[in-house]
């Protein structure tokens, strides 16, 4: 059973080459994260806003990621499950600031959207690219993938939200946005946490 265990288990982060990796989209992450702060409050957009708060979010817990690196399984799922809370918090924090964006409905400024939204997908593709030969690993090891990932996505939907915004002359696609970023930041949350409940498993069954 022990043997079929070592087999079983998945990548930890545990090289040289996935750690240059991590270090650089620890960089590009933490650019884009003053770079988006200044445009979100500039543009006055909601959706820039959360992205930027994501940018911030994957900076600390790709450098966690980076520092539990050859831990145990029981301090790498620790990680993983900080990272879980802290997307679901970030979450909850979108819808609360999105709701009460409705009640002033100021409309952002397309154009500044617009860029930013495409400079942020251009970095987000980098980090992707960089990491795409190290998607597959454990808890901790995906949930960077995962939130990398995700980021592409929540910035093409700034895209097309100022696109909505240009064409509407209306704060409600960059409010819509904001809502289904909230909800990208939640499910990532729900697939880390079952990650790592599976990995728990897995390991109980192995000490048996």
């Amino acid at each position: 059973m022990g043997s079929c265990c070592q087999n079983d288990q998945s990548f930890d982060g545990a090289s040289k080459a996935y750690k240059k990796a991590l270090w650089w989209v620890i960089a590009i992450n933490a650019t884009l994260f003053l770079v988006e702060t200044g445009a979100s409050f500039q543009a006055s957009s909601q959706a820039l806003q959360a992205d930027a708060l994501d940018f911030l979010g994957d900076t600390a817990t790709y450098s966690l990621s980076l520092l539990v690196i050859g831990r145990s399984l029981e301090v790498r799922n620790r990680a993983a499950l900080f990272k879980a809370l802290s997307l679901f918090v970030m979450g909850l924090f979108v819808f609360g600031m999105t709701l009460y964006r409705v009640t002033i409905l100021k409309v952002p400024e397309a154009s500044t959207m617009g860029a930013v939204g495409l400079l942020a997908f251009a970095a987000n593709v980098l980090s992707v690219l960089i990491l795409l030969r190290f998607r597959n690993g454990d808890a901790n090891v995906r949930s960077v993938w995962l939130c990398s990932r995700n980021d592409a996505i929540g910035n093409l939907a700034v895209i097309l939200a100022a696109a909505g915004v240009w064409q509407s002359s209306s704060a409600w696609p960059d409010l819509i946005v904001a809502s289904i970023m909230a909800g990208l930041f939640t499910w990532s949350s729900v697939q880390i946490l079952q990650q790592v409940r599976s990995s728990q498993i897995e390991a109980g069954k192995c000490s048996k």
